[in-house]
């Protein structure tokens, strides 16, 4: 029997800032308006992190300011 593919919708794509890793050997990257430092580290590597721009699809923060949040405690 022959069954055909459901078509997929189209998620809705917009320009959003990112913070990506800038150690080439990391892709380590996060939406800014997810980020909780105004200039944050990479959580893979802990590399400094550069500001660009991604065409991702559109996802919704209703927190919009995620860096006024203060930390939680560290576990060790």
């Amino acid at each position: 029997m022959y069954f055909r593919k459901k078509s997929l919708e189209e998620l809705p794509q917009e320009e959003t800032a990112v913070w990506t890793c800038e150690n080439e050997e990391c892709n380590g990257w996060i939406r800014d308006n997810f980020a909780f430092e105004t200039q944050p580290t990479c959580h893979q590597c802990n590399s400094t992190m550069i500001r660009s721009i991604k065409t991702l699809p559109q996802l919704v923060n209703t927190n919009h300011d995620m860096k006024a949040l203060a930390k939680g405690i560290k576990i060790s």
